[in-house]
C-alpha cells in the first residue's frame, strides 16, 4: 500500500469511526416518513445531564410555532423531532467582541465554553447575533459539523434549527438559525425560521442584507409591487425602511410584522409567502388507493380513495372525473360501478387544490399549485384487467397579470408532461389557444383581446385542473 493510499484509508475510517449517533426524540409525528416537511431541532450547549431540559426547551419552541397562523393552520404537515447533542459544558460563548452600543438592555459576561457547535455571540460584531461561526469564515468548521450530525442521524430533514441552552438573547438566521433559549426564546426562533425555511427577509432595516424577496422591494408603485392584492387589507400597504439613504429605497408590506417586532403576528404577505413554501415542499395527497400492480377486485363497485392532509379549517377541494365527465366533488373516495365504464381504457383523474382565500390571494395569485392522482383502469369482458396510478404535482405560473400585451406562462411538473391552454371570454367563447411542455416558459400575445375579465383554463390529457382569472387592461 502506497503512503498515498495509506493516508486516504486512515482518513476514511477516522471519518466513520468518528462518527456520532446521537439519540433522537419525537416531538411532535404525524407521520414518520417523506409525506411530511421534517423539522428537525438540534441542542447546543446542554451538558449531558441538561438533555431532558433540552427536550423541554425543544417542546416549548414546538407549541409556540404551532400556535401561530400559518402554522396552526397547516399544523399537519410537519413532523417535529429533536437530536441531543450533549455539549461538554453549558452555554455559548461571548468574547465581549461586539459592539457595547447593541449590549443595551442584554449585558453578557465574557465567558468561553466548550460547546459541540461552537455557538458565539458577537459574530460579525454585533452582540445579540448569535452564530456558529463568530466571522463566517468557517475557522473551525461548524458547518460541515452540522451536517454531519444531521446525515448521520436524520438525513430525510427539511430544515434544522438550533437551539442555544443560554438565558441571554441572541439568535441567528441562514441555513442553520440558531436561538437561545432567554428573553423571546421562541418569538427569536420563530423569526429565524422565517428566514431560514421561507426566504423572508427582516423588516427592520438590516445593512447589507437588503434584496428583492416575499416581503422587500424597491417597488413603490401599490398596482405594480408584488403584493399588490393585500394593498390596504389587514394593515398591508408599502412603507419604506427609513426617511433617507438607501433605507428609504427599500420597502416592506407592514409596520407590525414578526418578521420586524417579535410577539407580532407574521403579516399576510409573509404568511402567504410561507403557504407557498409548504405548497412547494409537500403535497397535500398523503397517500392513495389502488396504487399500481395492486390485486384487482373480482366483484364491483372499485373503491378509489385519498387519504389527503388537510389544513384547519380544512380549505381543500377536490375534483373528480371518469373520462373527462364530472364523477364526484369534495369528496375523499369515491366507488366504481362495472356500468360506468367502457370495454378498454378508462381515466379517472382526481384534482386537489388548496384554495384558502383567507391567506392566500388565490384569484390573482401568480401561481396555482395543482396535485392529481390519475388512474387508467383497463376493462375487459372477464373484469378489470389493470389498474395503474400516477401521482402528479403541477406548479403553474401566470404573470404579470393583469396585462396589456404579454403574459408569460410557466409550467413546471414532477413527471413529462403537457397542458393545453385556452384562454375564453365570460361569455363563454375560446378566443385564444395554446400549449405549454414541462419547464417551458411561454409568452401569449392578448393585445389584440378587448379589455376585460377572461378566464384561462389548463388541461391535462383533457381533464380541466386549473382555471386562473385573467384581466386584460
Amino acid at each position: 500500500m502506497t503512503l498515498r493510499f495509506l493516508y486516504l484509508f486512515l482518513v476514511i475510517n477516522i471519518h466513520f469511526t468518528a462518527a456520532q449517533v446521537f439519540e433522537v426524540e419525537d416531538i411532535k409525528v404525524f407521520n414518520d416518513g417523506y409525506e411530511r416537511i421534517n423539522f428537525v431541532i438540534l441542542s447546543e450547549g446542554y451538558q449531558a445531564s441538561e438533555l431532558d431540559q433540552f427536550i423541554t426547551d425543544a417542546t416549548s419552541f414546538t407549541n409556540s410555532l404551532f400556535s401561530q397562523s400559518p402554522f396552526l393552520e397547516y399544523a399537519d404537515y410537519f413532523n417535529v423531532y429533536a437530536i441531543k447533542v450533549p455539549s461538554n459544558e453549558s452555554g455559548a460563548d461571548h468574547p465581549g467582541t461586539g459592539s457595547t452600543s447593541d449590549e443595551t438592555g442584554w449585558p453578557i459576561p465574557t465567558i468561553t465554553v466548550d460547546t459541540y457547535f461552537n455557538a458565539t455571540y458577537d459574530s460579525y460584531g454585533s452582540h445579540r447575533l448569535l452564530y456558529y461561526e463568530i466571522d463566517g469564515n468557517n475557522a473551525n468548521n461548524t458547518a460541515a459539523k452540522i451536517n454531519t450530525v444531521l446525515a448521520n442521524n436524520f438525513p430525510t430533514y427539511d430544515q434544522a434549527l438550533i437551539l442555544v441552552n443560554s438565558p441571554y438573547y441572541g439568535g441567528s438566521g441562514g441555513e442553520f438559525p440558531m436561538a437561545s433559549t432567554g428573553i423571546s426564546a421562541n418569538e427569536i426562533a420563530i423569526h429565524e425560521l422565517g428566514h431560514s425555511l421561507f426566504n423572508l427577509k427582516d423588516e427592520y432595516y438590516a445593512s447589507g442584507f437588503e434584496g428583492e424577496a416575499i416581503n422587500m422591494t424597491q417597488e413603490s408603485n401599490t398596482s405594480l409591487v408584488k403584493w399588490k392584492n393585500w394593498i390596504n387589507e389587514n394593515g398591508v400597504h408599502v412603507y419604506p425602511y427609513g426617511a433617507s439613504g438607501v433605507p428609504a429605497t427599500w420597502y416592506r408590506p407592514h409596520q407590525n410584522c414578526k418578521m420586524r417586532v417579535l410577539g407580532a403576528p407574521f403579516c399576510s404577505v409573509c404568511k402567504e409567502g410561507m403557504i407557498e413554501k409548504i405548497h412547494d415542499l409537500i403535497s397535500p395527497i398523503g397517500s392513495y388507493a389502488p396504487v399500481s400492480n395492486a390485486i384487482t377486485p373480482s366483484t364491483y363497485p372499485v373503491d378509489f380513495q385519498l387519504n389527503l392532509i388537510k389544513p384547519n379549517p380544512d380549505t381543500l377541494e377536490s375534483s373528480w372525473t371518469l373520462n373527462t365527465i364530472n364523477f364526484g366533488t369534495n369528496v375523499d373516495n369515491v366507488s366504481i360501478l362495472e356500468t360506468d365504464l367502457n370495454t378498454g381504457s378508462n381515466n379517472l383523474t382526481v384534482v386537489v387544490t388548496d384554495v384558502t382565500e383567507d391567506l392566500v390571494k388565490v384569484d390573482n395569485h401568480e401561481t396555482v399549485h395543482v396535485y392529481t392522482v390519475t388512474w387508467d383502469i383497463t376493462k375487459s369482458t372477464l373484469g378489470i384487467d389493470a389498474i395503474i396510478a400516477e401521482e402528479n404535482i403541477y406548479n403553474i405560473s401566470m404573470y404579470p397579470n393583469p396585462s396589456n400585451t404579454i403574459v408569460n406562462l410557466k409550467l413546471e411538473s414532477h413527471h413529462d408532461s403537457r397542458l393545453k391552454i385556452e384562454i375564453v371570454s365570460l361569455d363563454g367563447k375560446r378566443v385564444k389557444k395554446a400549449s405549454i411542455s414541462n419547464y417551458e416558459t411561454k409568452q401569449l400575445n392578448i393585445s389584440n383581446l378587448s379589455q376585460g375579465l377572461y378566464v384561462t383554463n389548463f388541461y391535462a390529457n383533457n381533464t380541466l385542473i386549473a382555471s386562473k382569472k385573467l384581466v386584460k387592461n
